[in-house]
């Protein structure tokens, strides 16, 4: 079999069990996994860029997901015009005295001669830097948060269109890449894991905690739709009229017709993305990055600078994840920070990657399909699998009691299995990189 007819074959494969699962339970569901197939293609194609083609080994794609939430939050929310009024102001003032400290402070390492005094004046300028960061933020903040608590509490954002926020959420990941790569790039890549672990979990923290941001685990609801509301379609006579002409239930056909928008949406994200990785890995530029991941020695002695191209491609990979995290907040509806796990935003994607093929735009993609259609229908087959081999026990038994309580961990031992299975027997993944 050619690698296209393989590849053509198991892409198929997968929509068809995704249509298996619309025929089997509902074609709600089926689009629901349909749509979260799609970002978590994207997600894996960010997290493809950094370990495919540079051999960036980032544990902290939860972080910079999240990330893309918040930006798309901070476009998108109406702002709090009370909570303004109590210290939007002074919270603006605190941020540019925090980020003009520590330009400051670098500015001063780079600009004085090493020795005592260098390092004086770098402490002497932080420590007055965040003495008055501090003065400043801190009662703002209180104000802000003390405004209407159970339904805002927060300063809000921009009021605007939510899909300006997506370019927004990825520049917001992008950025924080930028910083990142800025520090961590030039560690080995067992540490720069650790690092990258460490700092996603810093940005979880950070948006459970500062209320005044991001309501923390009060949660942002209510996010504006880029299309209509399931109750508009319902109370549309021409959209009820269709759906009663081909046989459908109305509420059940409102539904789904948005799932579909969305999906028109994502599919073409997600094909101009797969188009343009597709250009730049068939580039001078993608053969100069495979070359630097395979032999960064060799790359160096060539003139090429490799720590360069480290950053280059960790802030795209790293923004392409924040476009999905925005994504997916637009589809949630909601910004939930204590949602973000990296079982599911960091391990998970890995296994896409790993599964499908690293290194190949393609396998990064139907892993992302494949290993999201598993992880949401494995649970509720492991349950009916578990009450069909425990149907012959009696009611009340420990055993019956113990398997089907061991069916809600389904997940995680399929997704062990799936990964040792590729790895055995396909270990460059589904679709391996040429």
């Amino acid at each position: 079999m050619s690698p296209a007819a393989k590849n053509t074959a198991l892409f198929a494969l997968v929509f068809v069990l995704i249509g298996l699962a619309g025929v089997m339970q509902s074609w709600n569901v089926a689009l629901g996994i349909l749509n979260m197939g799609l970002i978590s293609a994207i997600m894996a194609l960010g997290v493809n860029m950094q370990w495919g083609y540079a051999g960036l080994f980032n544990v902290g794609v939860m972080g910079f997901v999240a990330l893309g939430g918040l930006g798309a939050v901070l476009v998108a929310v109406p702002p709090e015009g009370e909570a303004w009024a109590a210290g939007g102001l002074r919270v603006l003032v605190a941020l540019a005295v925090g980020a003009g400290t520590v330009a400051g402070a670098v500015l001063i390492w780079k600009r004085m001669a090493r020795g005592w005094p260098r390092v004086i004046a770098m402490l002497t300028l932080l420590v007055v830097g965040l003495v008055l960061y501090r003065w400043l933020l801190d009662p703002a903040v209180d104000a802000i948060e003390r405004v209407d608590p159970a339904t805002s509490g927060y300063l809000g954002g921009l009021g605007l269109p939510i899909l300006l926020g997506w370019p927004v959420g990825a520049l917001l990941a992008a950025g924080a890449a930028w910083l990142v790569g800025k520090t961590a790039l030039g560690l080995r890549s067992d540490y720069l894991a650790i690092a990258t672990l460490g700092i996603a979990e810093i940005i979880i923290a950070v948006l459970k905690n500062e209320d005044w941001l991001t309501r923390g685990v009060k949660n942002v609801i209510g996010l504006p739709r880029p299309v209509p509301y399931e109750v508009d379609l319902q109370n549309s006579a021409t959209f009820v009229e269709r759906a009663r002409g081909l046989g459908l239930d109305p509420v059940v056909a409102s539904s789904a017709a948005v799932k579909l928008a969305y999906a028109g949406l994502f599919a073409l994200v997600l094909l101009g993305l797969l188009w343009l990785a597709q250009m730049a890995l068939n580039s001078p530029w993608g053969r100069m990055m495979r070359a630097i991941r395979d032999n960064e020695v060799a790359a160096g002695a060539m003139g090429k600078n490799v720590t360069k191209r480290h950053l280059q491609i960790f802030v795209l990979g790293s923004a392409v994840c924040g476009l999905a995290g925005a994504m997916m907040i637009t589809l949630d509806g909601q910004l939930t920070p204590s949602s973000y796990q990296p079982l599911r935003f960091t391990f998970l994607v890995w296994v896409m990657v790993i599964v499908g093929g690293s290194g190949n735009n393609l396998g990064a993609v139907l892993g992302g399909f494949l290993i999201w259609f598993l992880w949401v229908e494995v649970e509720p087959l492991g349950l009916w699998l578990m009450s069909v081999v425990t149907s012959g026990l009696p009611e009340g038994s420990f055993l019956r009691g113990h398997l089907n309580d061991a069916a809600a961990h389904m997940r995680l031992l399929t997704m062990g299995v799936v990964l040792l299975v590729v790895l055995r027997f396909s270990p460059r993944g589904l679709i391996p990189e040429r």
